[in-house]
This record gives C-alpha cells, structure tokens and sequence, in this order.
C-alpha cells in the first residue's frame, strides 16, 4: 500500500544557558542527564494542551555517550522528566550534529506516520566528559592512510580549511568572531535569547547553591586587538585561537515536533514547516567545509537556491568553517541574515546539543521576519561531515503553498 507523507513542524524548542567546561563552570558538580531533563519538562510545562502520554519517542543526542550521558539516555530521560513508561526513548550521535540528527530522525517517524509527537534534543557535559573520553579509534585509520592524523583533532582540520582557501584569513575570522560576541550582546540586552532558556538549580561543594539563567561563555566587548594577540594552539604562526573559536562547554536542548494534523488537532503552535535535509560526508581533514554540500544537497531535494534563503542559523565551530561557507555561497561575512544574534563562538557549543539551538533561534528569527520564507539551520560535523535543514516560516503569505 503506497503511504502519504506528513508534514512535520516544529512546535517549540528551549535550552539551558551554556557553561563553561571545567571545575570554574557552572554546571561542574550538575549532572548532564538533568540538564535535558530540565529542558524536556520544560517543554511539557510550556506545552499544556499536549497530553504527556501523546509524546511518541524521545531521542536525545550526546557525543561522549558515557558515565550520566550514557546508558539510553533517551529512555532514562523521558522517565525522570515525568512522561510515562510507555514512550519510548533512545540516544544518538553524530558528534556536533547529535541533535540536530534527533530531529531529522525523529521527524522522518513522523513523516512516515509512524508517530504523531516526539522530544528530540541533546547534552554535552565537556567538563565531566570531553570530547573522546575512553574512546578507542582504530589505528588502521591512521596506519592505512586512510585519514590524516590531523583528522582527528577539530582545530587541526580548521587550520588545513584555512590552508585550502587562503582568502578565509585570520583577520577574516578574528572579525567575524568580534561581530558574534556584539550581536550577542545586542540579543541579551534586548530580552530576546532569555524566552527560551531554562533555569537550572545548580550545586557545588564549595560554591553552594545557586542558578544558571544566561550563557556563561559571552565575552561582550571583545576587541580585534585582544583576538590578535591570542595564541594559536594548533599550530606555530597558525590562524585558530580561543577567540574564534567555539569554547569547551556544557549544556543541553530539546525541541517538540508534530505532525501537521496532530498539530492542529491539539493546539499547539507551529513555528516552523520542515522542508528538507541533508547529511554529507567530506575529507575528514578540512570538516569544517560540511555544510556547504550538505546546503546544496539539501537545497536540491527542495527545489530551492541559495537566493530562496532568508534567514541562516550556522553553527560556529570554528569562524574559518562559517567564512568558507559564506565565501561559498558569495555571501558577505557581515550579512544580517546570519546569525542575527551571534553564534557558538560566543554563546558555546555544547556538541551534540547545538542544532536545536539553531532550530529555536531560527523560529524566533521567523516570528520577526514574517517577509521571510525560508531558512536554513547547517553546521559541520567531526570525521568529515555536514549537516543541515531547511525550513518554511508559517508567518509568510505563500506558507505552505508550491514553489
């Protein structure tokens, strides 16, 4: 019997601010399990027309799946946030991509008819976990040549992506990384990043009680003159610094997706129509390129160019992967429909946790660009891939209706 496809939306999305990794953070003694579940009963308690027991699946991405980050965490989760024992839950990962694999996973359920509601989003704990933590690659990966050994660290990779496109420059990047910290600070002092954010009830033996309501990685104020001065740890005379850069950091997301139909029959909003997506895989040693054939991939299976797209949340790894793909695209680095209010490099990036922070943050943008049509979430993925999803905004006049 042939199926009919459904439309999936995205409802809602949260997270929680964004710590720094490390004893000195402020998620250093919370557990990484209870970041997401803060998000996902926030995400219940947001929502009150959705029955709990409507929630179908939960999938929760970690990249080190590890300690409170390990064992079905999508299951365990799902339980401790309240909703019943009947919906399923599991974990994923595809490193930085974690959650944002969650939704597209997720969604293609939903799409196939499989289930009506899910809870997708991710945690990265890199203070109790970093990145690689009792991990044990393969050594005929490197022996066999069949990657550099550059590959398997992410800031060697964006200094060969500044090897291989000599226009993207440091004073490029150190730029772009200036722009990301202002906008931010523009987005906090104008209320609009703290709708979505969670606050969570932290504790440490020393520090006692106390709780997290904004990012703690923003450096508001930063000068190109401090970002040049900053050392390259990747490499000697390199181009990758702290400074534009995503930090070491811990945080969590989750979103709430629906069908169309199961939208409108329990009320709940939707901020966004999924279009397409795409993963792709390139030379592990220039990762940061991902995005761009995963946009072009993404956009093929839509129908659309790159002129369609209004409005672009790309996640910043590192700046250098966000000016190649601008680069690519023949978009300028200063373009206000990137990032309006700045990026990981100052917000952080909690891997697996960060699409859906793009997801939410591009609905935001679409509520204040009714004009807008289409956006794009993207972002690279470690080993040699990209990712990225496109959207409709349900604001516009022609929602919903063929290209």
């Amino acid at each position: 019997m042939p199926r009919e496809l459904h439309d999936v939306v995205f409802v809602d999305g949260v997270r929680t601010p964004f710590g720094k990794a490390g004893e000195k953070g402020m998620y250093a003694q919370t557990r990484a399990d209870d970041l997401v579940i803060a998000c996902i009963q926030e995400l219940l308690r947001r929502n009150p027309g959705l029955p709990p027991e409507r929630v179908e699946e939960v999938a929760v991405a970690a990249t080190t799946q590890i300690g409170d980050q390990g064992l079905t965490l999508g299951r365990l989760a799902a339980l401790l946030s309240g909703l019943p024992n009947t919906t399923p839950g599991y974990s994923i990962d595809r490193m930085c991509a974690g959650a944002m694999t969650a939704v597209t996973t997720t969604a293609s359920s939903i799409a196939f008819g499989a289930i009506d509601v899910a809870i997708a989003g991710g945690v990265e704990h890199m203070g109790r976990h970093p990145m690689g933590e009792g991990i044990d690659p393969n050594p005929r990966i490197i022996a066999e040549k069949i990657v550099d050994e550059s590959a398997l660290v992410m800031g060697k990779t964006a200094e060969n992506l500044h090897d291989r496109f000599p226009q993207l420059t440091k004073a490029r990047c150190d730029a772009y990384a200036v722009a990301s910290q202002t906008k931010l600070a523009a987005a906090y002092a104008a209320g609009r990043v703290q709708p979505d954010l969670v606050a969570v009830a932290t504790r440490h033996t020393e520090k006692g009680w106390g709780l997290a309501t904004a990012d703690e990685p923003p450096r508001p104020g930063t000068t190109l003159a401090e970002l040049a001065a900053l050392k390259t740890p990747f490499r000697p005379h390199g181009n990758v610094t702290a400074g534009n850069a995503a930090g070491l950091n811990d945080g969590a997301t989750a979103c709430l997706l629906a069908s169309a139909t199961a939208a409108a029959e329990l009320g709940l909003p939707v901020r966004m129509r999924l279009v397409s997506y795409a993963f792709v895989g390139v030379e592990p040693e220039v990762m940061g390129i991902g995005p761009v054939p995963a946009a072009e991939k993404a956009l093929r299976s839509a129908g659309l160019s790159i002129e369609d797209i209004g409005l672009f949340e790309l996640n910043e790894a590192f700046a250098v992967q966000v000016v190649a793909f601008l680069d690519h695209f023949g978009i300028a680095d200063d373009d206000p429909r990137v990032n309006p209010w700045g990026g990981a490099i100052a917000t952080g990036h909690p891997l697996a946790s960060s699409g859906v922070r793009l997801m939410t943050q591009l609905a935001r943008h679409f509520e204040e660009h009714p004009e807008v049509r289409y956006g794009l979430t993207a972002m690279c993925i470690g080993i040699g891939m990209g990712g990225c999803v496109i959207w409709e905004n349900p604001q516009h006049a022609d929602f919903g209706k063929e290209n």
